[in-house]
């Protein structure tokens, strides 16, 4: 694409394969603002491409549109640090989750046990368990 050329909504969404509803509502909460030509209709330049792009990366991160648009709107990246440094962390403790879950199907794969039998699943049912009146026979 050459730097003067424009995109309609059409050609920008299937670039990215995406539905043109997508970038409606991308526009509508802020986040891409296409310029307008004869007839109101959309043009999309080379930035927004840039934009389209970093929106995708943000979203593959989780980041959430509401982040993004405070993030991507900043003057200064630095003026969400905090917000960054929350996601990182929500990220650290979805990696561990997804890390144990990996674990215990990996072990539930090579035990010769039953899940529920099994002795290293049954350390991880009782750490489950809630502290109560419940049958302290759960725990065993």
């Amino acid at each position: 694409m050459k730097s003067s050329e424009e995109l309609t909504i059409g050609e920008l969404a299937d670039r990215f394969g995406l539905a043109t509803h997508v970038l409606r509502h991308w526009e509508s909460v802020g986040l891409i603002e296409p310029a307008r030509r004869a007839g109101g209709r959309r043009r999309y330049g080379q930035d927004a491409l840039v934009r389209v792009a970093l929106i995708l990366m943000g979203k593959e991160a989780g980041l959430g549109l509401r982040e993004l648009s405070a993030v991507l709107s900043a003057p200064d990246p630095m003026d969400h640090r905090d917000l960054l440094r929350r996601h990182v962390a929500a990220l650290e403790q979805r990696i561990a989750r997804a890390r144990a879950a990996k674990d215990l199907i990996e072990h539930a794969l090579a035990c010769p046990h039953r899940l529920a039998d099994c002795p290293h699943a049954r350390e991880q049912i009782a750490a489950r368990i809630p502290p109560g009146s419940t049958d302290e026979r759960l725990r065993a």
